[in-house]
Order: C-alpha cells, then sequence, then structure tokens
C-alpha cells in the first residue's frame, strides 16, 4: 500500500507544472473574451456559438449560461449545446498528461459537433424563443462556494485550479492504482463495464455529478483504459460543471429542469453509444 501511495504522489505531482501553465493560457483566453455579450448576440446561431465557447474550460461559463436560459435570453437549444461541449477540466488534464494532439482535438470536436448539432435540432423542434424582462441574477455566490477566485487574477485564480484537480487526480488515480495493484486491470475494466453499454450508461451518470471531480474521474479512466471511448465520450457530454445545479435553482419550472435532465442523459447514452458500435476509438 506504501507503494501504490508513494507512486500516486509522484505521478500527481508531475502533472502540477503542466496543469498551472495549461490554466494560465485557459484563463486568459476566458479574460479576454465577453463570452456572455457573444452569446446574447448570436440570434438563431446560438448553439454553434454555445458549443464553440463551450469547449473552453471556463469557470462558471455553463453557470452563466444558465443564467440567460432562466431568463430565456437564450433558447433551450443553446443552452444543450453549450451543456454538451462544456469540457470542465477534461482539457487541462489530457494536456498535462501528454496526451496526442489528435485525442484531444477528436475529443473536443466531437463534442462541440454534438452540441451544436443537438441544439439546432432542438430549437428546430420548439420553433420559439422567449425572452424575459426580468434581470439575470450573478453567479458571483457560485464562485465562491466553488471557491474559483475568478476574480482574484489569473495566477491565484491558475494556481488555485491546480491545486484543486491534482487533489482530485490524486484521489481519484490512488484509487485505480490500488485497484490495479491488487486485482488487475481486467478487475478495473468489469467494474466500469467496458466492452458493455452498461459503460455508457454508467459513464453518463458520473457525467451528472455536479462538480469537476466527475470530468477528472472520467477523464482519468479513459487514460487507464478502464472504458471505451464511446463510454469516455458519454460522461464528458454529460458533465457540464455546476450548470444543472445551478439549473435547478434559478428555473422555477421544476419539470422543465427535469427534462433538461433527461434530456442531455439521453444524448450522452446515445451517442456514446452509437460512437462505440461504429467502433471510433
Amino acid at each position: 500500500m506504501l507503494d501504490v501511495i508513494i507512486e500516486t504522489l509522484i505521478d500527481s505531482l508531475k502533472l502540477i507544472p503542466f496543469l498551472f501553465v495549461a490554466f494560465i493560457l485557459i484563463e486568459s483566453i476566458e479574460h479576454k473574451l465577453n463570452n456572455k455579450k457573444i452569446i446574447k448576440k448570436s440570434g438563431k446561431f446560438g448553439p454553434l456559438i454555445g458549443s464553440i465557447l463551450g469547449a473552453f474550460p471556463q469557470c462558471g461559463f455553463s453557470a452563466a449560461m444558465t443564467n440567460l436560459y432562466s431568463t430565456r435570453i437564450i433558447t433551450l437549444g443553446t443552452l444543450i449545446s453549450v451543456y454538451l461541449s462544456t469540457s470542465d477540466e477534461m482539457l487541462p488534464i489530457l494536456i498535462s498528461e501528454k496526451a496526442p494532439i489528435a485525442v484531444i482535438l477528436k475529443i473536443i470536436g466531437l463534442k462541440v459537433l454534438i452540441g451544436f448539432i443537438s441544439g439546432f435540432i432542438i430549437d428546430f423542434i420548439i420553433q420559439k424563443r422567449k425572452k424575459a424582462d426580468s434581470e439575470e441574477e450573478t453567479i458571483e455566490h457560485f464562485c465562491e462556494k466553488e471557491h474559483c477566485h475568478c476574480e482574484k487574477g489569473i495566477l491565484k485564480s491558475s494556481a488555485i485550479h491546480t491545486l484543486k484537480i491534482t487533489l482530485f487526480i490524486f484521489i481519484v488515480t490512488f484509487i485505480l492504482n490500488t485497484i490495479l495493484h491488487y486485482l488487475g486491470e481486467n478487475i478495473l475494466q468489469k467494474i466500469f463495464l467496458k466492452g458493455s453499454i452498461g459503460g455508457v450508461f454508467l459513464a453518463s451518470l458520473i457525467g451528472l455529478i455536479p462538480n469537476c471531480a466527475s470530468s477528472v474521474a472520467i477523464t482519468t479512466l479513459y487514460l487507464a483504459d478502464a472504458i471505451t471511448f464511446g463510454a469516455t465520450m458519454s460522461g464528458l457530454l454529460t458533465g457540464n460543471g455546476i450548470g444543472l445545479l445551478l439549473l435547478f435553482k434559478t428555473n422555477k419550472n421544476t419539470k422543465e429542469n427535469l427534462k433538461v435532465l433527461g434530456l442531455i442523459y439521453a444524448i450522452g447514452v446515445f451517442c456514446g453509444a452509437l460512437i462505440d458500435v461504429i467502433g471510433l476509438r
């Protein structure tokens, strides 16, 4: 067990400089873009713009878009596109683990593609767009709750994100390394139902956890070859940070919120299963 702890600690510490640099780049992009203003002016191209912007792992972006939807400034299709394309902490982890650039681009590209196609279809079916006169609720208290410290500057925010994600990575990696050490890789794959359709359903459920831990877990499982690429996409599609959590708080229509939740989960499962069926890796 001591060997497992030491190995996990060393592997996690090695990631810190890569994670820190990645977060600095991401935070720099975030501070230069006025994403809420871009979304508001996107019109019928909302799902396309939303899915592209959502691909950047930004603190509070899915939450901000949730507020815009709760006041009917953006459409349901745009909201869904943002949720599906939001990568949360996936990108920094892939970069820090030195994943092939082709793999990173494939994952991000698929999330963006699935996001805007789903958004356009949803808006086409609904065929209406509503706007409310009420003011948008702020998300500062949510950032404070998540200890994002987005307002404290790029360096401090990046450092906090780095330490937070390193802790999550250490916990997830420790669990995986323990399983591998005592039970073997085959057991790990069986636990997460690799090679069966059940893995897609399970990964989609993990993705719905309203915390960056879900994207950390899914990405780590994929890098450990414990889940299929389809299951990986399922979990990353349903993961949207605290977006859904905020939706249930700001949008008073609980029935509508449950429909959004079900829709996100269904799209994640369907797309993940389809990816595995066609053999995309």
